[in-house]
């Protein structure tokens, strides 16, 4: 296969102009001299893969990830697209969270302060004045979450009229449920003529549509193992007990915030214990198995085909013969009784041009099978860790923050001063364990409301799913923002 043909584009097919990749002695004299003094020898893959589109303005996707050398790809050819000498905002980078704008804005600092380009690092959760001052003096490339780039924005302290490249860092989160409201306020204020780039681990069904709101006719650059491919699954699974599944389950799903999933159980006693336990969380699940009513059948395959269902719990019998497109994870509870099960259930995920995700939970006694397993087909599959209680409310904190904030930005003249009512009390909350836990129970029923509530839609578009033996759907689905 050429480099050509695993190069493609977000539909499938091959880009109308390929661009050969570069290495640093190609480079400006400005791009290298940063280079060198971050101690680079040379470009990463990302980086000689990437930076020509960015270089010639052309919109790009990329699926690369954590510590490929991303960050690196987008801030080298800044260098060489930003003028030093207009004090305005020409660059500007979207991140999802405070932890990830200091970390990009620092590593800005040092491969751009050589060029003469100013940086500043907007993000929430602080006061304005060191951002102000940043800004004052004329930051060229700016560094940012969302909501703190619109609060700027709104105050005029922020001007995007000569924005000449827009990039996306983490971009399945920035187009989530959590902050694709902010977003799309922020759009409004974007220039129409500007580059645009996005870089994330993952692209979702929904993500690649949602790019076409802030990307022209953009090329896709997915990278693996040092290889160009087509978009694929990922694969990876989480040591942890046999006792503790459901608990890392329910986790899991807190950190991947899945837009719909299929979780595979062995059993049909497992599928029931689950789909109570998801929905026992506040989880829009139900379980489909052999045991099943027939009329309850019925209503969850009703749900399955109007997508208006976001977990399905499911044996493989069960869910043999329903195929829905634009599924975005796999789970896999039980590990499966034969190799090519494993095989058959996460391929039905990373379809249709988007990359899936097949995450297994794998007790002790499972893990050297589910190695073998991926050594036999070729998958590469990562090992990961479990994410915690606190990773998750530190998620879940970040998400009903950018939310909340979205929330009040919407808020008319009249409706903020009929809030002010309410200042004084919310300035004494927090004084007492009992206020605490109000305070808490409210933010946790906006959350559940705002990222778990079952959807109320339409019916889908033709072919969106297909049931075996079934009457094809028809309608369409409001999109779940």
């Amino acid at each position: 296969m050429t480099t050509s043909e695993r190069r493609r584009n977000e539909s499938g097919q091959a880009p109308d102009s390929d661009l050969p990749a570069v290495s640093l002695s190609q480079l400006s004299p400005l791009i290298r001299g940063a280079a060198q003094s971050a101690g680079w020898a040379e470009l990463m893959p990302v980086q000689t893969l990437a930076i020509p589109y960015l270089l010639a303005g052309k919109d790009l996707m990329v699926q690369s990830r954590t510590g490929s050398g991303k960050t690196g790809a987008f801030i080298l050819p800044m260098i060489d697209r930003i003028d030093a000498a207009e004090p305005t905002c020409q660059a500007l980078v979207l991140v999802p969270t405070r932890e990830l704008a200091l970390q990009v804005g620092g590593e800005a600092v040092s491969l751009a302060a050589g060029a003469g380009i100013r940086c500043g690092v907007l993000y929430g959760g602080v006061g304005y004045g060191a951002q102000l001052d940043a800004l004052k003096n004329g930051a060229h490339l700016v560094v940012g979450t969302p909501g703190r780039i619109l609060d700027h924005l709104y105050r005029g302290t922020l001007s995007l009229d000569r924005l000449r490249i827009l990039v996306f860092d983490e971009a399945d989160r920035l187009l989530s449920v959590g902050f694709y409201p902010d977003m799309k306020q922020l759009r409004g204020y974007l220039p129409p003529e500007r580059a645009g780039y996005m870089f994330s681990a993952t692209y979702t069904s929904s993500v690649h549509a949602l790019a076409r709101e802030f990307l022209h006719e953009p090329h896709f650059l997915c990278l693996s193992q040092e290889v160009v491919h087509a978009p694929e699954t990922l694969h990876a699974y989480y040591p942890v007990p046999s006792m503790d599944k459901d608990r890392c389950m329910v986790r899991l799903i807190e950190v991947e915030n899945p837009e719909s999933a299929i979780i595979f159980c062995n059993t049909k006693a497992r599928v029931s214990y689950v789909a109570q336990v998801l929905k026992r969380f506040g989880y829009d699940a139900d379980a489909l198995s052999a045991d099943l009513a027939q009329a309850a059948r019925e209503e969850v395959m009703r749900r399955v085909r109007e997508r208006t269902l976001r977990f399905l719990v499911a044996t493989d019998v069960a869910a043999r013969g329903i195929d829905i497109i634009n599924l975005s994870h796999v789970f896999l509870y039980d590990q499966p009784e034969d190799p090519e099960s494993y095989v058959h259930r996460t391929g039905r995920t990373g379809r249709a041009g988007a990359a899936g995700i097949a995450i297994s939970l794998v007790d002790v006694f499972e893990e050297a099978a589910i190695e073998r397993v991926a050594a036999r087909f070729g998958i590469p599959i990562e090992r990961r860790r479990a994410p915690s209680d606190q990773d998750v409310a530190e998620i879940a904190a970040q998400r009903v923050t950018a939310l909340l904030e979205a929330k009040l930005r919407q808020r008319d003249k009249l409706q903020v001063e009929r809030m002010e009512r309410f200042l004084p009390l919310a300035r004494n909350f927090g004084e007492s364990e009992d206020e605490i836990a109000v305070l808490a129970m409210l933010l946790d029923d906006f959350y559940q409301a705002s990222l778990h509530a079952p959807s109320v839609t339409t019916p889908p578009p033709k072919r969106e799913v297909r049931v075996s033996g079934g009457r094809p759907p028809s309608g369409r689905r409001r999109r779940r923002s």
